[in-house]
């Protein structure tokens, strides 16, 4: 059997919002390159406020065998910022398209993951937790992240208000095998006022 990763399009519409926040608040996030690059500029200061799209994720595993990290257990990184372990460097793929051309109209990034069992169906046990030697996904169970954690977002200080589409892929490289890849990505119609946004017509596409 293979793993099948499906990530959830309610979740993602029922909690994405817009935060500001200081650079000096967002020292770990800076450390994984979650930003845009304009907050690595010469000129940024720790005043200096960023605007961010935040979002949630959960993803479930609906295949028939467990989804484990690309990357050797010795290789994984240890984040000293978060306190964890690190499996998998391109879990998702977060990204900001312009509505009409479907250009990249924010820097988006790559996430790089710490993979385990927040929850399973009922009868399905949870085997992988976050840590440094058992990561990984069990069929039947979810993988969450809340829209409050580091990173989970797209740093959007430079776009303006207008319609977008939010886009989130899952195995973006299709690193680990699974048995259908049809079913990785989530759209979301974003519509961004300059000051907050309102999330529609979120689907697997």
């Amino acid at each position: 059997g293979l793993p099948d990763l499906v990530p959830d399009p309610n979740y993602v519409q029922a909690s994405t919002y817009v935060q500001r926040a200081h650079l000096y608040s967002l020292r770990c996030a800076a450390e994984e390159k979650c930003l845009a690059s304009t907050a690595y500029s010469a000129e940024a200061t720790d005043y200096d406020v960023r605007v961010l799209l935040r979002f949630p994720q959960r993803v479930k595993n609906q295949g028939t065998a467990d989804f484990l990290p690309s990357r050797p257990r010795h290789t994984w990184e240890w984040h000293s910022c978060h306190q964890h372990y690190h499996s998998m460097d391109e879990f998702s793929h977060y990204d900001l398209l312009d509505a009409t051309t479907g250009k990249k109209v924010a820097e988006g990034h790559k996430a790089s993951f710490c993979l385990e069992d927040t929850t399973c169906d009922f009868g399905n046990l949870k085997r992988y937790a976050c840590t440094s030697h058992t990561q990984g996904l069990s069929p039947g169970c979810y993988d969450t992240y809340n829209a409050d954690i580091d990173c989970q977002w797209i740093d959007i200080t430079d776009v303006q208000p207008g319609n977008y589409v939010l886009k989130v892929q899952v195995n973006p490289k299709y690193i680990v095998l699974e048995s259908d890849f049809t079913n990785n990505v989530v759209r979301c119609n974003i519509h961004y006022t300059g000051r907050y946004v309102a999330t529609t017509n979120c689907k697997i596409s």
